[in-house]
């Protein structure tokens, strides 16, 4: 029983609790004594929902003293030792080691931003702690800056705080719609209550780290309902002190949790950066370890038939996502902002019932700049484009426009079946269809033939990659047919046109039919190329001119 003194409170008859040191939502945490063993530890009394029954209090005492004793488990340098778990007067307690300094979000407050050698550092440090606790089957659920401690004067980076008395289910919102963890640093598959793995905590550390180099997460806004837009909805934007480590920020804060980078190789890319000094670079072929996305999954290219049919395109899975995400982000807006109090008609209101805006400005020029998506082993294949299609069969084609596209007939004089949301916007000689937000650009580029046909065009731009492309690598040139024309594939990655943008991965098929040449290319982020890979697919397989 706890026994109370004028200004102490002793509990288990052993932790003296001396001074409060914190205050979360998930309860107190004192300075206190272990009169056992002499030492100064930090105690977490843990705060029940005083609206639950008697019975479902038991249950979730239950439950948190069962996952404070897993986390007691995990021994890590980085991961804050919990020495007991104890219960008194049914009120569980953890007894953790005392970490002299204060937390990341403390240091931040009073000394500014760190730098990107730092953050690092930071990111490395918790990434070892993530990779044991996820090992042992533990999630954090509630990574950000005040849950990590930053001992004073080794600065030895140490994680506290995980999800203990997290509900059942580890959700992030509970059957009354209360918000369980920190919406800005959430990640956006448990706002949706869609699922909830190792990746969401590699989310909630993108956003630490961005937190760590600006100050803020780059989630924050003035109401939950703007937090949870941010998060499921809008464009991400990582601040600019971010560009030493963007290709790791990026891929932390990748929206599809199975594309997400996973743990050992953003802690292989921080360490590239702190030996070498350079911007990290996420190779082209990277899959992640941790989840099963073989790249023979990818959907066979339609050039890839034999040349006596006439295929239809294979409708791809992922070009869909957006508007099936949108209706899934509605439900999810909702649910929260009914639990927040803000009507569902507001809500919707402020969305305007799609997942993002229209761009009105065309695309960078730039020489064939287009998506490229990679093989099943990683590396291009050398396909024989061999579809052959009637060129005045445009009805045929709008047959095969798979669910998600729209059959656009250009000005320019050409067909082509492009993602729905895309945007026409003319480049010079060559016409983009852009993404909102520019994320994806299909491009398009009619000419007339030149010496060597498209192998020898495709050549060129390959050598004059590094003048036009920033960052221009891991270009290659295969030569191909398609529709049993002369054809070239064009494939390489470069860092895009500004830091913001971030390194993007080009896939170009051009070819000669007739009199004149045709040049067709998608442009995405690198760690998107899955998602581009589908619309290249379905623009070169539907491409009809005239």
């Amino acid at each position: 029983m706890g026994t109370e003194g004028e200004n102490v409170r002793v509990i288990a008859g052993r932790y003296r609790l001396e001074e409060r040191i914190g205050r979360g939502g998930m309860g107190v945490v004192w300075r206190a004594a272990d009169q056992l063993l002499g030492r100064q530890v930090a105690v977490k009394e843990l705060v029940l929902d005083p609206s639950l029954s008697a019975e479902e209090a038991r249950l979730q005492r239950e439950r948190t003293l069962r996952e404070a004793r897993a986390v007691a488990q995990l021994a890590h340098p980085h991961i804050v030792v919990v020495h007991d778990v104890v219960e008194d007067e049914e009120r569980p307690y953890i007894v953790m080691e005392l970490i002299d300094g204060g937390s990341l979000a403390e240091r931040i407050a009073g000394r500014g931003p760190v730098d990107a050698r730092e953050a690092a550092r930071i990111g490395i440090d918790l990434l070892g702690a993530l990779r044991r606790a996820h090992g042992a089957g533990v999630l954090h659920r509630d990574l950000k800056p005040a849950n990590v401690l930053m001992e004073a004067g080794t600065d030895r980076v140490v994680l506290t705080d995980f999800g203990i008395a997290q509900v059942a289910g580890a959700t992030t919102l509970t059957e009354s719609g209360a918000f369980v963890g920190s919406p800005e640093y959430t990640a956006p598959e448990r706002m949706s209550g869609e699922r909830t793995g190792p990746e969401s905590d590699l989310w909630s550390l993108g956003a630490l780290l961005c937190a760590a180099l600006s100050g803020e997460s780059p989630f924050r806004r003035d109401s939950l309902g703007g937090i949870l837009h941010a998060v499921v909805v809008d464009d991400i934007r990582p601040p600019a002190q971010a560009q030493p480590i963007l290709p790791v920020v990026r891929g932390l804060l990748e929206r599809d949790p199975e594309r997400r980078l996973d743990a050992a190789e953003a802690e292989r890319l921080l360490r590239e950066f702190l030996e070498t000094g350079r911007t990290p670079q996420v190779p082209v072929a990277y899959t992640p370890t941790q989840r099963d996305v073989p790249r023979r999954a990818l959907p066979s290219p339609p050039w890839e038939a034999p040349e006596t049919a006439t295929p239809p395109v294979a409708v791809p899975s992922r070009p869909a996502r957006h508007s099936a995400r949108g209706a899934l982000v509605t439900a999810a807006l909702v649910a929260a902002m009914a639990g927040a109090g803000v009507s569902a008609a507001a809500l919707l209101m402020r969305d305007g019932g799609n997942g993002g805006g229209t761009p009105t400005s065309p695309g960078p020029p730039h020489t064939s700049v287009s998506p490229s998506p990679p093989s099943a082993s990683g590396s291009s294949p050398a396909p024989t484009v061999t579809v052959t299609r009637s060129p005045s069969s445009a009805s045929a084609v709008a047959r095969k426009v798979p669910s998600g596209y729209r059959l656009t007939h250009d000005p320019d004089g050409f067909s082509l079946a492009v993602p729905d949301g895309f945007t026409r916007s003319p480049g010079g000689e060559r016409i983009f269809y852009l993404s909102p937000g520019e994320t994806f650009r299909i491009g398009v580029r009619m000419s007339d033939p030149e010496a060597g046909g498209p192998l020898a065009v495709m050549r060129r731009s390959d050598a004059e990659g590094p003048s036009n492309n920033p960052g221009y690598r891991d270009g290659r040139v295969t030569e191909t047919s398609h529709g049993g024309n002369p054809a070239a594939l064009w494939e390489f990655s470069w860092d895009g046109f500004t830091a913001a943008e971030g390194p993007r991965h080009t896939y170009d098929l051009c070819w000669q039919e007739g009199d004149r040449m045709y040049d067709v290319w998608v442009s995405a982020p690198v760690g998107r190329m899955r998602e581009a890979k589908p619309y290249f697919d379905v623009a070169v397989g539907t491409f009809v001119r005239g």
